[in-house]
């Protein structure tokens, strides 16, 4: 029998080194994106990062981990899930990303601990959730220009913004994940959504991992 307790203390932990206030990033070469899928069939899953250049967001490599799921799925701690296979995928780049946006939620999350915020802290570096659904927390309504947001905020306190990238397009979620600041994390959002919903990060994360599927 699984027991999930080891975990949701060693969350709190983590949640312990988390960094939102940073400074604005300066002099970021290369972006990435961080994208999990699943097989559940065949209890395989593949992380991947697509690592952009920040000024022309044009993939300049990518890389992937296939692995067995060795987590279970259990609401709260799937970051646990995915992280493994993220980490032996950025062992494997030769071009570092000096910034990852993750499709998934950073301090948007009940502890504090999203996807983005778990990977920032285990790799040390700056991370962003860009999520297209939430998982807590409240919002007003959005305009429908590009640009705009509602802040999203649980208990009083903002965890996140709800961003559109596109007029009259669906917003996404956006929270600090590690080491930057909300502000600054959706700035690097809206950069790297010139022309869809979606990161273009998130877009070349999410298409590797799901050619790979099929391909196995």
């Amino acid at each position: 029998m699984f027991d999930p307790t080891p975990y949701y203390q060693l969350q709190e932990e983590l949640a312990t080194k988390v960094v939102t206030n940073a400074p604005k990033l300066e002099g970021i070469q290369y972006v990435a994106g961080a994208d999990v899928a699943y097989d559940e069939a065949n209890n395989q899953m593949v992380g991947a990062l697509a690592v952009l250049n920040a000024d022309t967001l044009e993939i300049v490599e990518s890389a992937y981990h296939l692995m067995e799921i060795t987590f279970p799925y259990i609401p709260g701690l799937f970051s646990f899930r995915e992280i493994p296979s993220l980490i032996e995928t950025y062992n494997k780049l030769q071009i570092k990303p000096q910034l990852i946006i993750c499709d998934g939620h950073g301090v948007a999350h009940p502890k504090r601990m999203g996807m983005a915020s778990h990977l920032g802290v285990e790799l040390g570096l700056p991370t962003i959730g860009c999520a297209k659904k939430r998982l807590i927390g409240e919002y007003g309504e959005v305009e429908q220009h590009r640009t705009s947001y509602a802040s999203l905020t649980d208990d009083g306190e903002e965890i996140g913004r709800v961003l559109r990238t596109q007029n009259g397009i669906k917003p996404v979620f956006v929270s600090a994940g590690h080491q930057i600041n909300l502000e600054d994390a959706c700035d690097w959002v809206l950069k790297a959504t010139p022309n869809y919903r979606l990161p273009e990060t998130t877009r070349a994360a999410d298409q590797l991992v799901n050619q790979l599927l099929k391909s196995y």
